[in-house]
C-alpha cells in the first residue's frame, strides 16, 4: 500500500469514529491564499498532488480530486495508485465540487472540513446545500491535520518594512482611502484576512509563504481604531512602533479570532472569497456582516506613480537576465549533457546577482519536449529530463525585488522542429503581441480581450485550458486581482474594469499532451491613450523586453501586421537592452532581434 493510501485509510478510521460520512480538503491556508507554506499542504499530504490547486472530497468507500486545466496532465501522473479519481473541474459532463455534494450526499449524512481552510463563499454554498438535504455540517475541526504526525511548524518570520519612496505611498495616506470606502459602505469595520492585500496596506512584506513577500496576518480597520494580527516573533520593536505612530495596534496572530469575538463594531464588511467560513461565523456573531470586495484589493492593483517607476527599472534588468539564459542555452557544446533542473539553476543564478533580489517570484518552470504541455511542470531532483538537440524547452520564471515583481515565459527550439510546432508558435507569438498592441475603449474588462490573443488558435481550432493574463504584484504575489485576461464567462466571478496602473500578463500557449508546449509571456501595463469625442480609449505598454526565438517563427503563417509586430518588438529589445551586452553577448543579440 503506497503512502497515501495509508493515509486515507487512517482518515477514514477517523471518520468512522466521529460518524462523518463526508471528509473536505481544501489547498487553502486560513487566508484563502494560492500558495500556501508547509504547513498547510493537508491536501497533497492526502493525495500526494503537488500542484496548488484542488480539492479532495472523499467517503468510507471513494475519493474525488478536482482541478482545473492547468493540472489536468500533471494530476493524471501523481494520482495513480492512489485510487483517487480525477474529476476535470470546467470539462463538460464533469460536475463541480459543489453539485457533486448536493447530488450524493444523503439526508442525515454528515460532512466535516476545516472551517479555517474553506472559504466564506464555499462554505456558505455548502451550508445551504446540506440545510436542503437534511444533511449535517461539522467544521470547527481539523480530523485531517491532526492525523499528519510530522507536520511542519506554522511559519513565523521576520517581516520588513518599505519606505514611503519604495511604496509610493504612506500608511496613512492608504489607510485614508480604505476608511472612505467603509463610509461609503455605511460599516463600522473592514475585516481584512487577504495576506497581500494586508502587506500592501500597511507597507510590509514577509516570507511566511515561498516566492509570496506576506506574512501570516489578520487586519481590522474600523472608523477610528485599526488593528493587525501577526505572529509575535515576527515584528521587531522597530516596526511595531512605526506602526503605533500610524495608528495601529499590533496584536498577536493567535488573538485575533477572541477580539474578533468582542470587538465593538455593529456592522463589518468583509470578502468572501477570501475570509474563512470560520471567521466569517464568528464575524457574524451579534452583529451585521456586509459581503463586499475588499476595497484594498482595487486599490493596491492600480499601481502609483513611484511603483511603476521602479516596476520598469526592474523588468529591465530582469528581461536581461532571461537574454543572457537564452545565449547560454543556445551556445552549449553539448545540450544533451543539460538538464531541466540545470537551466532553471542557471536561470535563478542569473536573477540571484541583480541588486536588490530578495527570491524567486515562483519556482522556476523548466520543461523540455512533452514536460512542457504540462502548464506548471516542475522538475524535481527526483523527476527531471535531460535536454536533446531538437525540440522545444520551455522556461517561465520570474522574480521578487526590492523593485519589483516580474514574471516571463519564453520557449526556445534546441534543434530541428516539426513545421506543426512551428505553426502553433508562430500563432502564439502572434496573438501574445496582437493582444499587448490592443487599443480599447475604457469600461472593458479583461474578458472582453482575451479574444484577441486567442484568435490565431481558435482559426486552428486549438484552445489552452487558463487564462491569458493575471494581474502582477509589486514585491508581493505574482498573481493578484481582481483584473484579469479570460474569456469564460462566470457569474460567481466579479469582472475588474482595466485601469490606469494595472499591470498584466500577456501569455496565450498551446499544450499538446505527450509532444510540446509552447507559452510566450510578457508583462503589461495598462494606459491611457487618448480621448475624443467617443470617449477614453486605453492601450497598453509591454514591460518585458526579452527575445522571441526567431528559429521557431515561419513568416508563411503570418499576416504582415504580426511580422511588423514582431520586428518592431525585437527593435525595442535591442534598443532599450543592448547597453547590458558587449562582444560576442551584444553581436548574437543585434542577430536574434534584427528584422524577420
Amino acid at each position: 500500500m503506497n503512502e497515501v493510501l495509508k493515509r486515507i485509510t487512517l482518515l477514514r478510521e477517523k471518520m468512522s469514529e466521529e460518524k462523518i460520512d463526508w471528509y473536505l480538503i481544501t489547498s487553502d491556508d486560513f487566508h484563502s491564499s494560492e500558495y500556501v507554506s508547509d504547513y498547510f499542504k493537508v491536501r497533497e499530504y492526502y493525495t500526494g498532488f503537488t500542484g496548488d490547486n484542488a480539492f479532495l472530497l472523499l467517503n468510507k468507500d471513494s475519493a474525488y480530486m478536482w482541478t482545473d486545466g492547468r493540472f489536468f496532465i500533471q494530476a493524471a501522473i501523481e494520482l495513480m495508485g492512489t485510487t483517487i479519481d480525477l474529476m476535470k473541474w470546467g470539462e463538460e459532463g464533469v460536475p463541480n465540487l459543489s453539485e457533486f455534494i448536493k447530488d450524493n450526499i444523503k439526508e442525515g449524512e454528515t460532512l466535516s472540513f476545516d472551517g479555517r481552510t474553506v472559504s466564506c463563499k464555499l462554505g456558505i454554498k455548502l451550508k445551504d446545500i446540506l440545510d436542503k438535504k437534511g444533511a449535517n455540517i461539522v467544521c470547527d475541526k481539523d480530523y485531517a491535520g491532526d492525523l499528519w504526525i510530522e507536520r511542519p511548524s506554522m511559519p513565523d518570520n521576520k517581516v520588513f518594512s518599505l519606505s514611503d519612496d519604495e511604496a509610493g505611498e504612506s500608511v496613512e495616506s492608504k489607510l485614508k482611502r480604505v476608511r472612505s470606502v467603509i463610509g461609503k459602505k455605511g460599516v463600522s469595520a473592514l475585516v481584512l484576512s487577504k495576506l497581500d492585500d494586508i502587506a500592501w496596506l500597511v507597507n510590509l512584506r514577509g516570507s511566511d509563504i515561498e516566492c509570496n513577500p506576506v506574512f501570516l496576518s489578520y487586519m481590522i480597520v474600523g472608523e477610528s481604531d485599526c488593528f493587525l494580527f501577526a505572529k509575535k516573533n515576527a515584528v521587531s520593536k522597530e516596526i511595531a512602533d512605526k506602526l503605533s505612530d500610524d495608528g495601529i495596534v499590533l496584536k498577536d496572530y493567535e488573538e485575533f479570532t477572541g477580539f474578533l469575538s468582542s470587538y465593538g463594531a455593529k456592522s463589518v464588511m468583509l470578502e468572501d472569497e477570501s475570509v474563512s467560513f470560520a471567521t466569517y461565523i464568528l464575524a457574524g456573531k451579534g452583529r451585521s456582516v456586509i459581503k463586499s470586495a475588499n476595497p484594498t484589493t482595487v486599490l493596491k492593483a492600480v499601481k502609483n506613480k513611484r511603483e511603476i517607476e521602479r516596476i520598469k527599472e526592474i523588468t529591465i534588468l530582469d528581461s536581461v537576465c532571461v537574454t543572457k539564459f537564452m545565449y547560454w542555452l543556445k551556445h552549449l557544446d553539448n545540450v544533451s549533457t543539460v538538464s531541466e533542473l540545470d537551466c532553471a539553476e542557471k536561470m535563478d543564478g542569473l536573477r540571484r546577482e541583480v541588486e536588490g533580489f530578495i527570491e524567486l517570484s515562483f519556482p522556476t518552470i523548466a520543461g523540455y519536449g512533452p514536460n512542457a504541455a504540462m502548464m506548471h511542470y516542475e522538475a524535481t531532483k527526483d523527476n527531471f529530463s535531460y535536454l536533446k538537440p531538437e525540440g522545444l524547452f520551455l522556461i517561465d520564471s520570474g522574480g521578487q525585488y526590492m523593485k519589483g515583481t516580474t514574471d516571463v515565459t519564453r520557449t526556445y527550439s534546441l534543434g530541428p522542429v516539426s513545421d506543426e510546432i512551428k505553426l502553433h508558435f508562430s500563432k502564439v507569438v502572434a496573438g501574445m503581441l496582437a493582444l499587448a498592441d490592443a487599443k480599447f475603449i475604457y469600461g472593458c474588462t479583461g474578458r472582453n480581450l482575451d479574444i484577441i490573443a486567442r484568435l490565431p488558435l481558435w482559426e486552428l481550432g486549438i484552445d489552452y485550458k487558463c487564462g491569458t493574463g493575471h494581474g502582477v504584484g509589486y514585491i508581493l504575489n505574482v498573481h493578484e486581482g481582481p483584473h484579469g485576461i479570460r474569456w469564460k464567462y462566470s457569474k460567481e466571478v466579479e469582472e475588474a474594469v482595466l485601469e490606469e496602473g494595472m499591470i498584466m500578463s500577456d501569455e496565450p500557449g498551446v499544450y499538446v499532451k505527450d509532444s510540446h508546449g509552447i507559452r510566450i509571456e510578457n508583462v503589461i501595463l495598462c494606459v491611457e491613450d487618448k480621448k475624443t469625442d467617443d470617449g477614453r480609449f486605453m492601450k497598453f505598454e509591454h514591460l518585458t523586453w526579452t527575445p522571441i526565438d526567431r528559429d521557431v517563427i515561419d513568416k508563411k503563417y503570418l499576416s504582415p501586421k504580426d511580422i511588423e509586430r514582431i520586428n518592431d518588438y525585437h527593435s525595442k529589445v535591442f534598443e532599450i537592452t543592448s547597453k547590458y551586452f558587449e562582444g560576442d553577448e551584444l553581436n548574437w543579440l543585434k542577430e536574434v532581434t534584427k528584422p524577420l
